[in-house]
Protein backbone atom coordinates (compact mmCIF):
# COMPACT_ATOMS: atom_id res chain seq x y z
CA UNK A 1 0.00 0.00 0.00
CA UNK A 2 3.12 2.50 1.02
CA UNK A 3 4.91 1.72 -2.60
CA UNK A 4 1.01 2.06 -4.20
CA UNK A 5 0.81 5.32 -2.62
CA UNK A 6 4.45 6.67 -3.11
CA UNK A 7 4.16 5.62 -7.27
CA UNK A 8 1.22 7.89 -7.40
CA UNK A 9 2.21 10.73 -5.54
CA UNK A 10 5.09 10.17 -7.74
CA UNK A 11 2.98 9.96 -11.06
CA UNK A 12 1.34 13.33 -9.88
CA UNK A 13 4.58 14.57 -8.97
CA UNK A 14 5.97 14.34 -12.78
CA UNK A 15 3.00 14.08 -14.80
CA UNK A 16 3.65 18.36 -15.33
CA UNK A 17 7.32 18.39 -15.14
CA UNK A 18 7.91 21.32 -17.68
CA UNK A 19 6.17 23.95 -15.75
CA UNK A 20 8.95 25.43 -13.09
CA UNK A 21 7.09 29.25 -11.55
CA UNK A 22 4.45 31.20 -12.30
CA UNK A 23 4.65 33.06 -15.30
CA UNK A 24 2.97 36.55 -17.14
CA UNK A 25 -0.73 34.38 -16.80
CA UNK A 26 -0.75 34.36 -13.21
CA UNK A 27 -2.51 31.75 -11.74
CA UNK A 28 -3.07 30.12 -15.00
CA UNK A 29 1.12 29.24 -15.16
CA UNK A 30 0.97 28.16 -11.15
CA UNK A 31 -1.86 25.73 -11.83
CA UNK A 32 -1.35 24.39 -15.38
CA UNK A 33 -3.20 21.14 -14.79
CA UNK A 34 -6.47 22.67 -13.43
CA UNK A 35 -8.94 20.64 -14.84
CA UNK A 36 -7.39 17.62 -13.83
CA UNK A 37 -7.02 19.34 -10.52
CA UNK A 38 -10.85 20.66 -9.80
CA UNK A 39 -11.76 16.77 -10.85
CA UNK A 40 -9.30 15.26 -7.93
CA UNK A 41 -10.56 18.03 -5.83
CA UNK A 42 -14.17 16.82 -6.13
CA UNK A 43 -12.70 13.41 -5.00
CA UNK A 44 -11.15 14.35 -2.71
CA UNK A 45 -14.56 15.44 -1.29
CA UNK A 46 -16.28 13.06 -1.70
CA UNK A 47 -13.76 10.74 0.27
CA UNK A 48 -14.05 12.97 2.71
CA UNK A 49 -18.09 13.30 3.08
CA UNK A 50 -18.13 9.63 3.08
CA UNK A 51 -15.37 8.58 5.29
CA UNK A 52 -12.43 11.01 6.45
CA UNK A 53 -14.94 13.22 8.12
CA UNK A 54 -17.45 11.03 9.60
CA UNK A 55 -14.79 9.24 11.28
CA UNK A 56 -13.32 12.55 12.49
CA UNK A 57 -16.63 12.99 13.98
CA UNK A 58 -16.95 9.99 16.31
CA UNK A 59 -12.98 10.65 16.74
CA UNK A 60 -14.66 14.10 18.10
CA UNK A 61 -17.59 12.61 19.71
CA UNK A 62 -15.54 10.70 21.68
CA UNK A 63 -12.41 11.56 22.64
CA UNK A 64 -12.29 14.99 24.81
CA UNK A 65 -10.98 18.06 23.66
CA UNK A 66 -7.74 18.16 25.88
CA UNK A 67 -7.25 14.09 24.83
CA UNK A 68 -7.35 15.15 21.33
CA UNK A 69 -4.61 17.96 22.29
CA UNK A 70 -2.58 15.41 23.77
CA UNK A 71 -2.84 13.20 20.32
CA UNK A 72 -1.94 16.34 18.27
CA UNK A 73 1.23 16.83 20.07
CA UNK A 74 2.20 13.21 19.66
CA UNK A 75 2.08 13.29 16.05
CA UNK A 76 3.77 16.76 15.92
CA UNK A 77 6.47 15.66 17.98
CA UNK A 78 7.05 12.47 15.83
CA UNK A 79 8.01 15.41 13.17
CA UNK A 80 10.81 16.91 14.59
CA UNK A 81 13.74 14.35 14.19
CA UNK A 82 12.76 15.18 10.02
CA UNK A 83 12.82 18.94 11.04
CA UNK A 84 16.19 18.71 12.29
CA UNK A 85 17.72 16.97 9.43
CA UNK A 86 15.74 19.48 7.08
CA UNK A 87 16.91 22.58 8.47
CA UNK A 88 20.24 21.17 8.67
CA UNK A 89 19.82 20.66 5.17
CA UNK A 90 19.07 24.28 5.22
CA UNK A 91 21.87 26.17 6.86
CA UNK A 92 19.71 27.20 9.89
CA UNK A 93 21.46 24.60 12.99
CA UNK A 94 20.64 27.42 15.17
CA UNK A 95 16.29 25.76 14.25
CA UNK A 96 17.82 22.45 14.03
CA UNK A 97 19.21 22.72 17.63
CA UNK A 98 15.26 23.90 18.39
CA UNK A 99 13.68 20.96 17.22
CA UNK A 100 16.16 18.83 19.12
CA UNK A 101 15.73 20.18 22.19
CA UNK A 102 11.50 20.21 21.46
CA UNK A 103 12.28 16.33 20.68
CA UNK A 104 14.27 15.87 23.95
CA UNK A 105 11.90 17.67 26.07
CA UNK A 106 8.65 16.74 24.67
CA UNK A 107 9.85 13.07 24.62
CA UNK A 108 10.71 12.38 28.25
CA UNK A 109 9.24 14.99 30.14
CA UNK A 110 5.95 15.86 27.91
CA UNK A 111 5.63 11.60 27.97
CA UNK A 112 6.11 10.87 24.63
CA UNK A 113 4.32 14.25 23.07
CA UNK A 114 1.43 14.23 24.83
CA UNK A 115 2.33 17.18 26.57
CA UNK A 116 4.22 20.32 24.93
CA UNK A 117 6.31 21.28 28.00
CA UNK A 118 9.06 22.27 25.67
CA UNK A 119 7.00 25.81 24.53
CA UNK A 120 6.17 26.46 28.08
CA UNK A 121 9.96 26.44 28.34
CA UNK A 122 10.36 28.56 25.40
CA UNK A 123 11.77 26.53 22.88
CA UNK A 124 9.34 27.32 19.91
CA UNK A 125 8.30 25.12 16.93
CA UNK A 126 10.78 25.08 14.00
CA UNK A 127 9.01 22.78 11.56
CA UNK A 128 10.34 21.74 8.02
CA UNK A 129 9.91 19.58 5.39
CA UNK A 130 12.00 18.28 2.43
CA UNK A 131 9.24 20.49 0.03
CA UNK A 132 10.54 23.68 1.82
CA UNK A 133 14.28 22.75 1.83
CA UNK A 134 13.92 22.00 -2.05
CA UNK A 135 12.22 25.24 -1.84
CA UNK A 136 15.53 26.84 -0.15
CA UNK A 137 17.70 25.29 -2.63
CA UNK A 138 16.35 27.02 -5.19
CA UNK A 139 13.76 24.56 -7.14
CA UNK A 140 10.83 25.95 -8.38
CA UNK A 141 7.48 24.81 -7.58
CA UNK A 142 6.19 23.31 -10.81
CA UNK A 143 2.57 23.94 -10.63
CA UNK A 144 -0.38 23.33 -8.36
CA UNK A 145 -0.90 19.65 -7.44
CA UNK A 146 -4.22 17.97 -6.14
CA UNK A 147 -3.06 15.09 -4.24
CA UNK A 148 -5.49 12.29 -3.76
CA UNK A 149 -6.46 12.76 0.34
CA UNK A 150 -3.01 14.37 0.73
CA UNK A 151 -4.72 17.36 -1.02
CA UNK A 152 -3.19 20.82 -1.69
CA UNK A 153 0.51 20.71 -3.18
CA UNK A 154 2.76 21.74 -5.62
CA UNK A 155 4.82 19.24 -8.06
CA UNK A 156 8.06 20.16 -5.49
CA UNK A 157 6.29 19.66 -2.78
CA UNK A 158 4.83 16.51 -3.97
CA UNK A 159 7.93 15.07 -4.35
CA UNK A 160 9.01 16.61 -1.30
CA UNK A 161 6.42 14.52 0.30
CA UNK A 162 7.40 11.58 -1.58
CA UNK A 163 11.22 12.06 -0.08
CA UNK A 164 9.28 12.47 3.55
CA UNK A 165 7.46 9.40 3.32
CA UNK A 166 10.43 7.24 2.34
CA UNK A 167 13.46 9.28 4.86
CA UNK A 168 11.57 10.50 7.78
CA UNK A 169 13.90 8.18 10.39
CA UNK A 170 10.70 8.34 12.95
CA UNK A 171 9.21 6.04 9.89
CA UNK A 172 12.33 4.15 9.49
CA UNK A 173 12.78 3.31 12.99
CA UNK A 174 8.83 2.11 12.84
CA UNK A 175 9.31 -0.18 9.65
CA UNK A 176 13.24 -1.25 11.16
CA UNK A 177 12.99 -1.11 14.60
CA UNK A 178 10.27 -1.74 15.65
CA UNK A 179 9.58 -4.14 12.83
CA UNK A 180 6.00 -2.83 12.31
CA UNK A 181 3.34 -4.44 9.69
CA UNK A 182 3.13 -1.98 7.22
CA UNK A 183 -0.46 -2.57 8.64
CA UNK A 184 0.39 -1.08 11.62
CA UNK A 185 2.36 1.77 9.92
CA UNK A 186 -1.18 2.79 7.56
CA UNK A 187 -3.05 3.01 10.99
CA UNK A 188 -0.41 5.00 12.48
CA UNK A 189 -0.51 6.90 9.59
CA UNK A 190 -4.38 7.02 9.25
CA UNK A 191 -4.58 8.43 12.73
CA UNK A 192 -2.10 11.16 11.97
CA UNK A 193 -5.11 11.84 8.80
CA UNK A 194 -7.97 11.97 11.48
CA UNK A 195 -6.03 13.73 13.96
CA UNK A 196 -4.86 16.55 11.52
CA UNK A 197 -8.92 16.74 9.99
CA UNK A 198 -9.63 17.13 13.65
CA UNK A 199 -7.51 20.21 14.19
CA UNK A 200 -9.03 22.10 11.08
CA UNK A 201 -12.19 21.57 11.81
CA UNK A 202 -11.08 23.68 14.85
CA UNK A 203 -9.34 26.39 12.55
CA UNK A 204 -12.78 26.58 10.79
CA UNK A 205 -11.42 25.79 7.43
CA UNK A 206 -15.44 23.86 6.85
CA UNK A 207 -17.27 26.93 7.36
CA UNK A 208 -14.80 29.04 4.94
CA UNK A 209 -14.64 26.24 2.00
CA UNK A 210 -18.83 26.42 2.54
CA UNK A 211 -19.06 30.40 2.36
CA UNK A 212 -16.78 30.84 -0.60
CA UNK A 213 -18.31 31.01 -4.02
CA UNK A 214 -15.40 29.37 -5.19
CA UNK A 215 -13.65 26.72 -2.58
CA UNK A 216 -11.74 25.28 -5.00
CA UNK A 217 -9.57 28.26 -5.91
CA UNK A 218 -10.54 29.83 -1.93
CA UNK A 219 -8.26 26.35 -1.00
CA UNK A 220 -5.97 27.02 -3.71
CA UNK A 221 -5.32 30.68 -2.51
CA UNK A 222 -4.87 29.50 1.22
CA UNK A 223 -2.59 27.24 -0.21
CA UNK A 224 -0.22 29.30 -1.55
CA UNK A 225 -0.11 31.78 1.09
CA UNK A 226 0.58 29.33 3.96
CA UNK A 227 3.11 27.56 1.96
CA UNK A 228 4.65 31.06 1.30
CA UNK A 229 4.98 31.34 4.93
CA UNK A 230 5.98 27.89 5.82
CA UNK A 231 9.15 28.64 3.61
CA UNK A 232 10.17 32.08 4.26
CA UNK A 233 9.64 31.04 8.03
CA UNK A 234 7.21 33.77 8.95
CA UNK A 235 6.67 34.01 12.48
CA UNK A 236 2.69 34.31 12.79
CA UNK A 237 3.12 33.61 17.20
CA UNK A 238 1.44 37.06 17.17
CA UNK A 239 -1.81 36.20 14.85
CA UNK A 240 -2.44 33.64 17.56
CA UNK A 241 -2.03 35.58 20.97
CA UNK A 242 -3.13 33.66 23.91
CA UNK A 243 -3.11 30.10 22.15
CA UNK A 244 0.20 29.12 24.47
CA UNK A 245 -1.76 29.91 27.74
CA UNK A 246 -4.89 27.84 26.06
CA UNK A 247 -2.87 24.63 25.22
CA UNK A 248 -0.76 24.86 28.80
CA UNK A 249 -4.42 24.74 30.40
CA UNK A 250 -5.20 22.18 28.28
CA UNK A 251 -2.27 19.90 29.00
CA UNK A 252 -3.05 20.59 32.56
CA UNK A 253 -6.97 19.37 31.86
CA UNK A 254 -5.67 16.33 29.89
CA UNK A 255 -3.80 15.29 33.34
CA UNK A 256 -6.89 15.68 35.42
CA UNK A 257 -8.41 13.83 33.17
CA UNK A 258 -6.58 10.94 33.00
CA UNK A 259 -6.87 10.79 36.82
CA UNK A 260 -10.64 10.38 36.84
CA UNK A 261 -11.37 8.30 33.80
CA UNK A 262 -14.68 7.88 35.05
CA UNK A 263 -15.43 11.07 34.34
CA UNK A 264 -14.04 12.01 31.63
CA UNK A 265 -16.88 11.60 29.10
CA UNK A 266 -18.53 14.85 31.11
CA UNK A 267 -15.11 16.65 31.04
CA UNK A 268 -14.96 19.71 28.96
CA UNK A 269 -11.83 22.03 28.40
CA UNK A 270 -11.57 25.18 30.05
CA UNK A 271 -12.96 28.13 28.83
CA UNK A 272 -12.87 32.06 29.24
CA UNK A 273 -15.94 31.95 31.27
CA UNK A 274 -14.82 29.02 33.17
CA UNK A 275 -11.48 30.26 33.88
CA UNK A 276 -10.62 33.70 33.78
CA UNK A 277 -7.08 32.84 33.98
CA UNK A 278 -7.61 31.02 30.44
CA UNK A 279 -6.35 33.57 27.35
CA UNK A 280 -9.37 34.08 24.79
CA UNK A 281 -7.47 33.50 21.56
CA UNK A 282 -7.41 36.24 19.43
Amino acid sequence: MRKLLMSLLLALCLSACATTQAGPNGMADRDPHEEFNRDMWAVNQGIDDVAIRPVTNVYRAVTPRPLRSGVSNVFRNLTEPWSFINNILQGRPGRALRNLGRFIVNSTIGIGGLFDHASALGIDPAPEDFGQTLAVWGVGDGGYVLNPIFGPSTQRDTFGLIVDIVANPVSLFFDRGLNLSSQEQLAIRAGGIISVRSDLMDTGVDAFLDSSADPYAAARSAYFQTREAQILNYDMSGMNAGDGDLENSEDAAFEAALEDLDEMDDFDAPTVEDDPTVAEPQ
